[in-house]
């Protein structure tokens, strides 16, 4: 008891230490802004040099799209982003192989985090930026997983003659909390639907249940087999071959065990690779390489700029559905508005979602499901998949005219559930007694200090299942499949996007790209003679920091205090603040 209050108090003055601090450091960055916004006026942009290589360096964590660059960091000199948009590298890209001045591409393959489908995005466009004729080469101290599935498309892979390739396959390994709940005293109270619903399983089990194992196998295997055909392929292997090779654990052999395996080129170390670009240039030894990065091509203008009065419009949707009106994550209130603005936009002739969305809150996903359907019935709505569009994330996209996917993506999970905390437990162990006067049998309806009633459960229950069967109903009507049919493949199960195509769930495998050019087609608008335009606004890097970064130093304060039972408490907080039906995928997939 004396260490709980310890904590608490601890926990207390962190966080009014905390907001002290972070309000000195807004002063100071407000004023470092503007004084570097006014350093930087007069400055002119990126100028690209002929004969030039694009030196395509990722780092960081890939998201969908970021915010501007950080001014503050630029004004240090560091251009090490710690996060990279996936629409600024395949612009970049694109630019690059349709500009004169760039000759080649160098991947310059360092420590970056990317879930699957992110990476078939960026390995389409350097698949296609091969047709243009210039050289793609890519070199690497230590190739993550993730780094060499993008760098097996080059000409030529070169590795430092000391380094590492890491190539081990996929694995899932999910945490469960149910042992450090129950030394909590706290008892999570589960209704769902779907065998294989398996997003309340940390809570109630100490393992994968055996309809979970089955799915996650299922899952794995074929997304593997589509990367590793990927690389085989690419690196003219044997893809039985190949698969030999990764159970050696290739990250553990030398370089010469590459070489024979052909997972690499040639070795040479980084002064010398340099030398092999002048010589791809037709440079002189120690001139310098012209070279422009993924920053430095937001600032070079196509070579053709088009004018149009059809617009197509690109709306994201990434992260957690919930409810409200805020701009991070998916609020429904906030995305229903965007996409009324849609609706009403005549210049709008179709709009493409771009959905990467593990789900959320089945209520907040009706929401956004209506907003789609009305805007459906004016103009062309099209899906474009991202790295996971599942459970509420598959809702928001079933009833749109197609569905594009990576075959990689993660999608499916049809099914909702219902979490509920009893910490009675824990009320007794802190010594708290609480008490309660109602004028109504349900009340006190999701009191946490107590273990729900037969009765409620079986209201939750049902209502659980009634909210199932809308989902299911939204789906098989949105999918033009029958009910019974869609059913067999819903139960909460979890399918890749090449799966999802064979069972109807989605109609076409591709990029984002792909589901453009589809929204235009159906818009009867001509390939060439559309913009498109992205929605919504990205905040500044200003707004993101004055909205974000208090709660994130109050969160890191509390994190230090608590330990290891942080995290545990603020899923129970999560629970507790979430709606009370969640159609939600549990899991992150990455490929490193």
């Amino acid at each position: 008891m004396k260490d709980f209050f310890k904590i608490v108090l601890a926990s207390a003055l962190g966080f009014l230490i905390a907001n002290i601090l972070f309000s000195i450091v807004s002063i100071i960055l407000f004023f470092g802004f503007i004084g570097s916004a006014i350093g930087d006026m007069g400055k002119s942009s990126f100028n690209l040099k002929d004969n030039s290589v694009f030196h395509l360096k990722l780092s960081g964590q890939i998201n969908e799209r970021i915010p501007e660059e950080d001014p503050f960091t630029a004004l240090l000199g560091s251009r090490v982003p710690t996060s990279m948009g996936l629409n600024d590298i395949t612009s970049a890209i694109r630019k690059a192989k349709d500009n004169d001045a760039i000759r080649g591409i160098y991947i310059d393959s360092r420590m970056f985090t990317a879930s699957t489908a992110t990476l078939a995005e960026i390995r389409g466009e350097l698949v296609k930026f091969q047709d243009s004729g210039k050289f793609i080469v890519a070199y690497s101290d230590t190739y993550t997983q993730g780094g060499y599935y993008l760098a097996s498309v080059a000409d030529k892979v070169v590795i430092n003659p000391q380094g590492m390739l890491d190539l081990h396959g996929l694995a899932a390994t999910p945490m469960f909390y149910k042992d450090a709940l129950d030394k909590l005293g706290i008892e999570i109270q589960v209704f769902k639907v779907g065998t294989y619903k398996s997003a309340v399983e940390p809570f109630i089990l100490t393992g994968m249940s055996d309809a979970n194992r089955e799915q996650v196998s299922s899952y794995l295997n074929d997304l593997w087999n589509t990367i590793g055909n990927d690389i085989a392929q690419s690196r003219n292997v044997d893809f039985d071959q190949f698969n030999a090779t990764v159970n050696t654990m290739p990250m553990m052999q030398d370089t010469d065990f590459l070489l024979q395996s052909n997972l690499v080129d040639t070795l040479l170390y980084e002064s010398e690779m340099k030398d092999y670009l002048r010589s791809l240039l037709d440079l002189k030894v120690d001139d310098e390489i012209p070279s422009a990065g993924v920053l430095d091509m937001k600032s070079v203008k196509p070579n053709k700029i088009k004018t149009s009065k059809n617009h197509i419009g690109l709306l994201y949707a990434v992260g957690e559905i919930t409810s409200g009106t805020g701009s991070s994550s998916i609020q429904d209130k906030y995305l229903v508005n965007e996409i009324e603005k849609l609706r009403k936009n005549k210049d709008i002739k179709a709009v493409v979602l771009r959905v990467s969305s593990p789900g959320g809150s089945a209520y907040a996903s009706e929401q956004i499901w209506k907003a789609i359907t009305d805007l459906k019935a004016e103009k062309p709505v099209v899906v474009s998949m991202g790295d996971v569009a599942a459970s509420g994330g598959y809702y928001i996209a079933c009833n749109a005219d197609r569905i594009v996917a990576q075959p990689t993506t993660i999608t499916g999970s049809i099914g909702i559930f219902g979490m509920f905390p009893n910490m009675k437990e824990t009320t007794e162990k802190l010594g708290l007694d609480i008490d309660v006067v109602k004028t109504h049998e349900y009340g006190d309806f999701g009191n946490f200090a107590r273990p729900m009633r037969d009765n409620e459960k079986e209201i939750l229950q049902s209502y659980v299942e009634r909210g199932y069967e809308l989902f299911l109903t939204r789906c098989a009507e949105g999918r033009n499949i029958p009910k019974d049919t869609l059913a067999l493949y819903a139960e909460g199960r979890v399918w890749t996007g090449r799966q999802a195509k064979e069972i109807g769930l989605v109609d076409e495998l591709g990029d984002l790209k792909t589901a453009i050019n589809i929204a235009a087609d159906l818009a009867g608008v001509g390939a060439d003679d559309y913009l498109v335009y992205e929605y919504p606004k990205m905040r500044s890097f200003i707004e993101e920091l004055l909205d974000d970064n208090q709660k994130n130093i109050a969160a890191e304060t509390v994190k230090e205090y608590l330990g290891d039972h942080y995290k545990v408490l603020s899923l129970v907080k999560d629970i507790k603040n979430q709606d009370y039906v969640q159609a939600r995928l549990p899991y992150n997939f990455n490929v490193n």
